[in-house]
């Protein structure tokens, strides 16, 4: 079913979802807020874009171009009403592909390139959704990790930054995937529900052809010990709470 919701926190913009795929959660939020933009970075690619949560957000922490990719073509029509709503077709456009087709289609053309991928292997025995549409989206059917950073390279200008939001249990791998398609590492910000807790999400970014070196940034906690929100959780919880009501 499809709806219409708020993105709180942001005036005045709005997203279309459908209850059939995933609506946008923290993942994407944490990636659009905490995700570095610099003054020269002119084009911005989003893989895995989904209903364009991410892209539009970004419309409000810069004027570049903004491109959203997005396989399933009913998300990218979600999308497209998104973008048409909040008035901003001269810089979000969307583009329905296979990432891997795009990325040869598009070489060393991009200053930054944004993915929330599907986070779990796509192992014969691994739970999955019923519906096709949300397996696709948590599980690595059509597209692996390592797939995922060859293309970032491809598309990435040299100096250019990946930034990608994903689970800390697999971040070995993903520095590994990193180093494999010579994207270095350069920050990571470790997300935890509180502070006696390990943490299950990292926001990691990294640069093509860049020198050694990273910073490991200050955390997110999301929760004090007492149970409540965190100031900074709070508000961006506040942007998602509304895609409940």
């Amino acid at each position: 079913m499809e709806v219409l919701n708020d993105i709180l926190d942001y005036k005045n913009l709005k997203i279309y979802q459908d209850t059939d795929f995933f609506s946008f959660s923290l993942d994407s939020i944490i990636l659009a807020n905490y995700s570095t933009i610099r003054f020269r970075d002119k084009n911005i690619v989003d893989f895995c874009t989904g209903n364009c949560v991410v892209p539009i957000i970004l419309s409000q922490r810069t004027k570049s171009n903004i491109l959203g990719v997005e396989i399933q073509e009913k998300l990218c029509i979600l999308a497209n009403k998104s973008i048409k709503l909040n008035k901003l077709e001269d810089r979000v456009k969307i583009v329905n592909s296979d990432i891997k087709i795009f990325s040869q289609e598009h070489l060393n053309e991009f200053d930054l390139v944004l993915c929330n991928p599907p986070y779990f292997k796509n192992y014969d025995m691994s739970t999955k959704n019923i519906s096709y549409e949300k397996m696709v989206a948590r599980h690595e059917v059509l597209l692996n990790l390592n797939d995922l950073v060859a293309c970032a390279k491809k598309v990435l200008k040299d100096n250019g930054t990946f930034s990608l939001v994903h689970r800390t249990d697999r971040l070995m791998e993903i520095f590994e995937c990193f180093k494999k398609n010579n994207i270095e590492p350069k920050r990571v910000k470790f997300i935890y529900n509180n502070i006696n807790s390990s943490s299950t999400l990292v926001l990691i970014e990294g640069q093509k052809v860049g020198k050694v070196g990273m910073i490991v940034d200050k955390p997110l906690i999301m929760y004090n010990l007492d149970g409540s929100m965190t100031i900074e959780y709070k508000r961006l919880q506040e942007v998602i709470n509304n895609e409940t009501k």
